[in-house]
């Protein structure tokens, strides 16, 4: 996963070599990384079903050779549109099947510290958002964007592949898990929705806090060109922020462990809310340093609840194209945030209200959150959980 997620983050940091390249706006430069969680949410409900019939182990082989078709011909295209359409129809698609399917995999094959294994391999996504950005940021610097992304493409196929014959498993074994008291769930219609209902409210749920999050994420190198700080100083903090997304990735899956995702996605949701207000007047050097420090804290635990929500309200057969259609919800709010925040930045010449504009989806995921614990708590869930 964490070289897979990649493309997620070497397109934050190729924005401002795009945009002197390519000669276009804040808001074009965001179109590729639009495209990509474009790629990564449609993919992960297709990556998730073949998951689910085929295993996960077919799935990573066909992501990875998509992947790598993507970083090869986006570092030879001639037309910026091309390169935009290569990062959704390949690189989001192949990035796409190391998510979904890997978490439905690891949360099949633990009940008691379902949250913290989940936890654990969704935090390569946020790895990849620690280490590749200075990486990329310093070859882009030595080389050039183009050599940057034939080099990375090959680094994946080279790395990617072998792991991937780490998750094959004996059919036996599946077949056995699949009938494990682990996988017990409680049906969705003791929370008084049908499974559709519960789906698309996670679904909207995602696209609420992920617009919030994809303000600071995608936009922090652009921010810090701006203030002078540099792009360098930028990646910097993109990294920080990211890392710190790890430690909170951890600490959140022991907190569900504890009480649940429905009530851990509450807690989270509600600290990112917070941290984005923080960043409105940070503006210095290090106050930025900071406050991307405190938003990778409040915000890594908040996607990996949705996995553990379906776990529990859904059965495991399930699990792969449920989590697929909310982990698309997430992606649609990131691509939709990322460009909006651009644009909005376009519009003003700032980015305060392209803030304000992400507190605001980032409250209608509390309200989906809260409305749901009411459910869970009228229907004495609680303490049949317990």
């Amino acid at each position: 996963m964490t070289t897979g997620s990649s493309g997620m983050y070497v397109i934050m940091v190729t924005m401002p070599a795009l945009q002197a390249e390519f000669g276009i706006d804040r808001g074009g430069a965001s179109l590729p990384f639009t495209l990509i969680m474009l790629g990564f949410g449609f993919g992960g409900i297709v990556m998730g079903k073949v998951a689910d019939r085929r295993g996960v182990f077919f799935s990573t082989i066909v992501g990875t050779l998509i992947l790598v078709a993507g970083y090869l011909w986006a570092g030879f295209a001639n037309s910026y549109m091309g390169f935009v359409i290569i990062h959704g129809l390949l690189v989001g698609t192949g990035i796409s099947a190391t998510f979904v399917p890997i978490l439905m995999d690891v949360s099949h094959w633990f009940h008691r510290r379902r949250g913290v294994a989940v936890a654990i391999a969704a935090s390569g996504n946020y790895f990849a958002g620690a280490i590749w950005p200075p990486i990329a940021q310093q070859m882009i610097a030595a080389s050039g964007w183009r050599s940057t992304y034939l080099a990375i493409g090959v680094l994946c196929l080279v790395v990617m592949l072998p792991l991937s014959f780490i998750l094959r498993r004996q059919r036996e074994a599946e077949d056995q898990r699949e009938e494990a008291p682990q996988n017990a769930y409680i049906p969705s219609s003791e929370l008084g929705l049908t499974p559709a209902a519960l789906t698309n409210l996670l679904f909207i749920a995602g696209v609420g806090c992920c617009v919030a999050m994809a303000m600071p994420q995608v936009h922090v190198v652009s921010m810090c060109v701006d203030f002078g700080f540099g792009a360098a100083r930028g990646a910097e903090m993109l990294s920080l922020m990211l890392t710190c997304g790890i430690v909170s990735r951890f600490t959140f899956g022991a907190i569900a462990d504890r009480i649940g995702g429905l009530r851990t996605l509450m807690i989270s949701s509600a600290l990112q809310c917070l941290a984005l207000t923080f960043f409105l007047p940070a503006q210095g050097l290090m106050s930025m340093y900071a406050v991307s420090a405190i938003f990778g804290l409040f915000q890594g635990g908040i996607v990996p609840c949705y996995a553990l929500i379906i776990r529990q309200f859904f059965p495991p057969a399930e699990a792969g194209q449920r989590t697929g259609i909310v982990v698309l919800g997430t992606v649609l709010g990131m691509a939709f945030g990322g460009w909006a925040s651009g644009e909005i930045f376009d519009w003003t010449g700032s980015y305060s209200i392209a803030f304000i504009h992400g507190i605001g989806w980032n409250l209608l995921n509390l309200l989906i959150a809260g409305f749901l614990i009411r459910r869970w708590r009228a229907g004495g869930l609680v303490a049949a959980a317990a």
